[in-house]
């Protein structure tokens, strides 16, 4: 090698380039140590560098010559600079474009040789070293990540190489730098790089120099790494500061550590006298420590001093956070402080809308912000080390962390599936069997590799080591599983025996502290628990955690509760981490005006996972999304029951669901309401709800007021009780709403359902039939029905429409079993609907007749509804009475009809209720029932009764990202829609003996624009085209979303069967 001043030679391996070389990933790099920014001794280069585009690295600009430019071609380079924003993607710049794959690589597979075609971007600035820094110090550059490897050229001379996109890497350029300056430095990155095979994340592929980049100085004698560990004693009340301290000095010299409690007390020091270069160790006890939880963050600061004996001056001092905490596994379970804690977690990549994972601090800071008050308490890094200041404020807020290696080789399986034609419909286990171990010996089974898994290992640990939040190292995420993932294991216990490992890929946990899932059956997780390594006295060595579970992509995810029970009831069971936190989408701005999220293969990427990209619970916006609010919900704390509502003073079992922390720091109120006839709420009381001591995971029974609350005689009314923040935390203000729960009080006597019409008025009716067409006329209104299909076509009342006929059916109302598909129904459900025809339904009429009387017209109708080609379908018997007030009372009998001599029908299809088209005009939506939000069967914990209402029909969409099925509201009584300030209609259910089978009389509706047609077709929002009306969905039974995009689809009782139904509707005009 050459000397130090003359650089390094441009290949580790001569004839083999450092991208193409799997024990090439770091030259000249300097060890990894924790992360500090001195904030005096640094200079950040962020900011606007020159940027040189290439299609391979034989393309790119010579660093070596002036200015970076190839002299042979010098103008012709000048005219191929631009510049480019650092931190940043260079795709996200206007250079190449972005790339989404899940699993698949996209590129072949033949590792560590990457395509020639190699993008390449060369970036380059000039700096300046300060004044002010001692010329004896040393002098270092700084990349806290680039995408996916890079050389760097200090004034010309090659200085060093690194890879591992998410990891940091230091050089030593003192001997390279001119104090005096300018200074030209040059970055070549390559998109491509061995290290692409093992970061295959499921993320968009984005290049460059993505996070910050720091010329740094240190003084010549230094505090050069820490490691401050911390314990405790066998009643977790002392603790013990443990400092590791590497010191690098020719000197004489003392090293002091000095401990301050939050109010800035010395409450511990100690200091250590040496010569030379050394390691001190001190230990430092602190009595009474304030113990670090999540649900308690208590920091202490420690300060470093290095002085040097001769001087008697400080010469280098660094200041770190700690939190006094205990990790350990007792009687088979994660334990904090001595105490078994629960994961309320979710995984988190790096995304921003804009700039992809070149994050700004604020924005992250604003997702666990919204962590915190959506009731998370736990993060996984997936499937990478984040943003290295995220982990400062997980120790200040308070959250958990699992911080994972920047390892996945998930691509590996498609390259052994794929020519095996191993279906995707295969039980997964049994795919794991019979591709996992050959596609593990590409990287995580094979020695070649070894080096690179284990320095990635080592750089995790090293930059993150001092974060109480960090209580547990994960190997990696799905890269199989091989002899170097024992090896990661053995040098992470190595270096910190202080944490836990987690691993997923270990499917006996051999190399990992817990059993680690993804997506299994919550019938499945409970039989894990009761076996899965439980010995014949029922103990167990490790826990169960879920590292992904409930996949929150599009409208879902459903079975949050179903979990969190199995998590209640069995405590093996140590919570787990929703998949995930956001959508990746990426802003898009196309030549035809059209504007939207992005995901894979909207830039022309292919190959390409689609919308697999969109499956988080918030918004690419990072602004919640339904998922979220259920999650908060399912999530919360504290748990209110009500176990007695007979006597004079209704008692609630309060359960307190923390793992540490009483309730002292919460408050607790309650109200009582009813909801009239006249779409208005009463609120009969409210009152404080003196909260006793209860301990964590415990529960007391209180009285909800001392003065007492007579509940005889009560008439269907509702309780709800909230938890509120006594004062402002660094997480939300005073008042923040942990936890709420509502309860229905007396019986529903029917008073809000079909009782609620006005007596009918004495004014004659008319009905008169001509040709295909018969038309009722009373007082005020008219209504068509056409002879020949059997259907109601029309509406007014008072002079205007109120249902108009659907042009493709000519209906104004017409049973319907169809909805838009979600996210989670593409997989399975949908393309079984389609294959049942549900969603082509076509209509028959088998008799249509007319009932006169003085007071009513009564017309009966059967109907057969049946897609073309199959031989099943719903025989619809369906009454309409229609009284002189122009109250219209449908009953619908529907019994399915199969072969005579085969089965044909289907098991469930997507709902069963009707369709109505309202006018446009008829916009204003009021209900009574859950709200505000949208909710399904399986995910509707998080919406409360009582009367809601908007203004437009558009207010009542949920924006999805991708168009899908949205907007169900559940558990309604009654439903207004209206002209503002004017006429329109009211729906109610129909008398409770109408209601028979599967059904549910506290109905569902969606009131939209937007045809279930549009809906499907629909990639963007910026494509759906609103339908020049209202469509009103009234419906006796929904089907649950499940989490079948991945993960078990709807729960079997929350399928809509195919079944006999009865269910009736009233409609009443408004004018």
């Amino acid at each position: 090698m050459a000397s130090r001043s003359q650089g390094i030679p441009p290949q580790e391996v001569d004839g083999t380039p450092d991208y193409c070389n799997e024990s090439v990933f770091r030259r000249n790099t300097l060890p990894p140590r924790t992360y500090y920014i001195p904030k005096d001794d640094s200079l950040s280069l962020n900011g606007q560098w020159d940027f040189h585009y290439a299609s391979s690295p034989l393309a790119a600009p010579d660093p070596t010559a002036k200015n970076g430019q190839n002299p042979v071609d010098e103008h012709k380079s000048k005219d191929q600079w631009t510049t480019i924003q650092v931190p940043g993607h260079w795709q996200l710049q206007g250079h190449g474009i972005p790339h989404y794959t899940n699993v698949q690589y996209p590129i072949p597979v033949c590792p560590p040789f990457v395509p020639s075609e190699n993008p390449t971007g060369t970036y380059r600035r000039s700096f300046f070293v300060p004044g002010s820094w001692e010329s004896t110090g040393q002098l270092r550059l700084r990349f806290d990540g680039v995408d996916s490897a890079y050389h760097i050229w200090v004034n010309g001379v090659l200085v060093g190489y690194a890879q591992g996109s998410r990891n940091p890497s230091e050089f030593d350029v003192t001997d390279y730098v001119d104090r005096a300056g300018p200074n030209e430095l040059v970055i070549r990155v390559y998109q491509w790089s061995d290290g692409s095979y093992i970061e295959d994340q499921d993320q968009w592929w984005l290049s460059g120099i993505f996070r910050d980049v720091h010329l740094l100085y240190f003084p010549q004698s230094r505090i050069e790494d820490w490691f401050l560990r911390t314990d405790l004693d066998s009643e977790y009340k002392h603790g013990t500061l443990i400092a590791e301290i590497d010191i690098r000095t020719a000197s004489q010299s003392t090293v002091q550590v000095v401990v301050f409690n939050h109010s800035q007390d010395v409450v511990g020091r100690a200091r250590d006298l040496g010569v030379g270069s050394r390691k001190a160790i001190l230990k430092i006890p602190i009595n009474d420590a304030d113990k670090w939880t999540a649900e308690s963050p208590n920091l202490y600061t420690v300060t470093i001093r290095l002085t040097i004996n001769t001087c008697a001056l400080a010469t280098h001092t660094v200041e770190q956070r700690v939190g006094f905490r205990k990790v350990e596994l007792k009687n088979g379970l994660i334990c904090v402080n001595g105490q078994p804690i629960r994961f309320r977690g979710v995984n988190r990549h790096d995304h921003h809308p804009l700039f992809g994972r070149a994050v700004p601090l604020d924005f992250i800071k604003k997702d666990l912000l919204l962590m915190k008050t959506h009731n998370i308490n736990a993060l996984r890094c997936s499937h990478y080390p984040s943003h290295p200041k995220l982990l400062d404020l997980a120790d200040e807020l308070g959250l958990w962390v699992i911080d994972e290696a920047d390892l996945e080789c998930h691509g590996f399986y498609d390259a052994i599936a794929r020519p095996l034609d191993i279906p995707e419909e295969v039980d997964y286990e049994e795919r794991k069997k019979l591709t996992f171990a050959h596609a593990a010996k590409f990287t995580s089974d094979n020695p070649s590799w070894k080096a690179a898994y284990l320095d990635r290992m080592a750089q995790l640990i090293h930059r993150d080591k001092n974060h109480a939040s960090v209580i547990i190292w994960s190997l990696g995420n799905e890269a199989f599983y091989g002899q170097n993932h024992i090896a990661m294991y053995e040098l992470a216990k190595d270096i910190d025996p202080t944490r836990l490992v987690h691993y997923e890929g270990d499917p006996q946990a051999e190399s990992a502290d817990m059993h680690s899932y993804m997506y299994p059956s919550v019938e499945r997780l409970v039989s894990l628990a009761r076996t899965k390594g439980v010995r014949s006295d029922g103990t167990f060595e490790k826990p169960i955690v879920l590292c992904e579970y409930a996949h929150a992509m599009g409208n879902g995810p459903g079975w949050l509760e179903d979990y969190e029970k199995a998590f209640c009831d069995y405590p093996r069971l140590q919570g787990g981490f929703i998949w995930e936190w956001a959508n990746h989408g990426l802003w898009k701005e196309d030549p035809d005006g059209k504007s939207y999220y992005a995901y894979g293969g909207d830039f022309g990427d292919i190959p390409n996972d689609g919308t697999f990209v969109m499956d988080g619970l918030l918004y690419s916006t990072h602004k919640p999304a339904p998922g979220l609010l259920e999650l908060q919900k399912v999530y919360q704390p504290m748990k209110a029951e009500l176990i007695d509502c007979d006597g004079a003073k209704p008692m609630l079992k309060i359960t307190n669901s923390y793992d540490f922390v009483s309730v002292d720091h919460l408050t607790a109120t309650w109200k009582l309401e009813s909801f009239t006839d006249s779409t208005s709420t009463t609120l009969h009381s409210t009152g404080v709800l003196e909260l006793p001591c209860i301990a964590p995971r415990s529960s007391k029974s209180v009285i909800l007021t001392p003065s007492g609350l007579s509940l005889y005689n009560v008439d269907d009314m509702w309780l709800t009780v909230s938890f509120r923040l006594k004062c402002p935390t660094p997480w939300a203000e005073q008042g923040q709403e942990v936890a709420w729960a509502q309860f229905q009080l007396g019986l529903d006597y029917g008073m809000y359902h079909g009782l609620m019409f006005s007596p009918p008025l004495k004014f004659p009716l008319r009905c008169e039939s001509s040709g295909a067409l018969t038309t009722i006329t009373g007082h005020n209104f008219t209504i068509n029905f056409d002879n020949a299909k059997g259907h109601m076509t029309s509406w007014t009342a008072g002079g205007a429409p109120l249902l108009e006929p659907n042009p493709a059916t000519g209906a104004a109302v017409i049973p319907s079993f169809w909805r838009p598909p979600t996210d989670n129904d593409n997989p399975i459900s949908l393309p079984y609907w389609k294959r049942f025809g549900v969603h082509a339904m076509t209509s028959q009429l088998r008799s249509f007749n007319v009932d006169v009387d003085a007071d009513t017209v009564i017309i009966t109708t059967k109907t057969f509804h049946s897609p073309p080609i199959l031989s099943w379908g719903y025989l619809a018997h369906t009454v309409y009475e229609i009284n002189t007030a122009g109250l219209i009372k449908i009953r619908m009998i529907l019994q399915p009809h199969s072969s005579d001599y085969v089965n044909t029908l289907p098991s469930h299809i997507p709902r069963v209720g009707l369709d109505l088209r309202l006018p446009r005009r008829l916009d204003a939506v009021k209900w009574f029932g859950l709200g505000p939000g949208e909710s399904y069967p399986d995910k509707r914990t998080a919406q409360r009764v009582g009367i809601w209402s908007v203004d437009h029909v558009a207010d009542l969409q949920t924006p999805y990202e991708v168009p899908q099925e949205n907007g169900n509201r559940m558990g309604t009584r009654w439903l207004t829609i209206r002209e503002p300030q004017g006429a329109g209609l009211r729906a109610i259910a129909g008398q409770i003996e109408d209601w028979w089978g599967n059904c549910e009389r506290d109905f569902s509706f969606v009131a939209t624009r937007h045809s279930a047609k549009t809906l499907e077709e629909a990639k963007h929002p910026c494509d759906l085209v609103e339908d020049d009306a209202t469509l009103l969905r009234l419906d006796a039974t929904v089907a649950g979303v499940g989490t079948a995009a991945c993960g078990p689809g709807v729960r079997e009782d929350l399928l809509v069967k195919v079944e006999r139904m009865t269910f009736s509707f009233d409609l009443e005009p408004l004018i």
